[in-house]
């Protein structure tokens, strides 16, 4: 039987607001377990929650930029749940009222093509706590410094049809969050994580199959690997004449694998009800319109400027709006250097394959932007070949430049890499060389004159070996005078 993949994805981002989303408790990461925890967070009796609105302006601002509606008025219900690192036993959540409403985004697929994902709702909550099993000798610990986090919910319609377009999904998200600056979009601490919703139905049914639910997925790579593993172990049951069981699983990335965690819960057996201690949350036009005025530049708007104020082509503008930092960092050194399809080459070469060896970020690269626009500028204006330009750039990544853009030039004269382009001392250094090597003069001059653009690049080494940094341009037009001339 031929069968349809059906995916939806719930994302969680927790907002980068400097305390809790109803106490004041901080919500800076790597504190010791538990000092960030006051009694509001910690559910005792007689506490009343605060509403931080900086929260809903940072969730208004992300159903802005995904062309969504916005609830003038959002209600906070409770969800009832007993977990250790819930000590309150409910979260307070969005249900029916949730502060976004239906909105959507467009993702590019690898044919080139752009498909649209509609967005059901993103709703405020409060994170739970972290539980900690490793050094209680068979027991967990739990850190509360995490409850009390905002979040919000994006949830997807049950729209995409392969693990691709989930992972395509999830880095626009991921985009969209980091570019706002309402989250850091840090993968690895849990600030971004995605529970994915998979179920198979034969093509052509409209009714949608069992789903199961894999939770916390936090990288772009295992989204599409824990996608796949449950699409093909939901297969294998189905041709087997199996049944899908309603659940919620786990991804085991070093097995490629999902695996059961517990039965899935409906919205029943939440038992939800509006919050008593918080009022609905109201706002109006007037608030919507001063966050839309606080709105950046969005990657889909980035990639379009790119494309067509720089003259990119449309991937080269896709890789390098896709990434805030990166696209700003691009920029700054293209306007230095006056050259966007230099700068662009760079972004995506040395710079990229740096960052990828290094594993670090843009913002922890050694090599500023100014300094990666002064060296453009120093190949530009043939001071520096691409060879001498590598080899500074270098030197900056291992830190031997003080940070500013003066620094590439001493860089240049202490390492010599100054590209003589004079003609005249070029001349000489060539006559040198034809001078040396009569054997290699008489075989190029007895090879056929259509293949003698092959037959010079030796004479080019040795030139270069005499004269390190002379302009290769130069070389072979002084080259080809002198030969012909013999």
């Amino acid at each position: 039987m031929e069968w349809e993949v059906v995916i939806g994805l719930e994302i969680h981002a927790q907002l980068a607001t400097k305390s809790k989303i109803f106490s004041g408790s901080s919500t800076a990461y790597g504190a010791e377990a538990n000092t960030q925890a006051n009694a509001i967070d910690l559910g005792l009796p007689g506490v009343l929650p605060a509403f931080n609105e900086e929260a809903l302006r940072m969730a208004v601002k992300f159903g802005l930029a995904i062309d969504a509606e916005i609830g003038l008025k959002s209600v906070f219900d409770r969800k009832n749940y007993f977990y250790p690192d819930s000590p309150k036993g409910y979260q307070t959540t969005q249900l029916h009222h949730p502060v976004v409403g239906i909105g959507h985004i467009d993702i590019e697929l690898e044919d080139g093509s752009s498909k649209r994902i509609n967005v059901t709702r993103a709703h405020l909550e409060e994170d739970a706590g972290k539980s900690v099993h490793e050094g209680f000798n068979g027991m967990s610990g739990i850190d509360l410094n995490r409850a009390g986090t905002p979040l919000i919910e994006i949830v997807s319609e049950p729209e995409m049809r392969n693990a691709k377009e989930a992972a395509a999904y999830f880095r626009k998200m991921h985009s969209i969050v980091t570019y706002l600056g309402i989250c850091d979009g840090d993968l690895s601490q849990g600030s971004m994580r995605c529970d994915c919703n998979v179920s198979l139905r034969p093509k052509g049914q409209e009714e949608f199959g069992t789903r199961t639910e894999i939770k916390n997925v936090n990288s772009f790579r295992n989204v599409e690997r824990a996608i796949d593993s449950e699409i093909a172990r939901q297969m294998d049951i189905l041709e087997d004449g199996g049944k899908i069981i309603q659940e919620t699983r786990l991804y085991d990335a070093d097995k490629n694998e999902t695996r059961a965690m517990r039965s899935k819960e409906v919205a029943n057996d939440y038992r939800y009800f509006p919050c008593p201690d918080l009022l609905p949350v109201i706002i109006d036009d007037n608030y919507v319109e001063a966050v839309r005025s606080t709105l950046p530049e969005l990657p889909d708007a980035k990639r379009a400027r790119f494309a067509h104020s720089h003259g990119l082509s449309p991937i080269d503008a896709a890789v390098l709006a896709a990434n805030r930092e990166l696209a700003h960092y691009f920029e700054t050194a293209a306007k230095i250097a006056n050259d966007y399809k230099l700068a662009a080459n760079w972004v995506q070469g040395d710079v990229s394959a740096t960052l990828n060896r290094l594993e670090i970020s843009i913002g922890e690269l050694a090599v500023s932007a100014e300094q990666l626009g002064r060296i453009l500028q120093l190949i530009k204006d043939n001071t520096l070949n691409n060879g001498g330009a590598k080899e500074v750039f270098n030197a900056l990544v291992e830190g031997k430049g003080d940070g500013s853009a003066e620094s590439v030039d001493k860089l240049v004269d202490s390492l010599g890499l100054k590209q003589v382009s004079d003609s005249g001392a070029i001349e000489a250094i060539v006559a040198e060389v034809l001078a040396a090597n009569p054997k290699l003069v008489e075989s190029y001059l007895a090879t056929p004159e259509d293949k003698r653009a092959k037959a010079i690049g030796p004479f080019i080494g040795l030139v270069r070996k005499a004269a390190k940094g002379v302009n290769p341009q130069v070389v072979m037009d002084v080259l080809q005078k002198k030969l012909s001339e013999l």
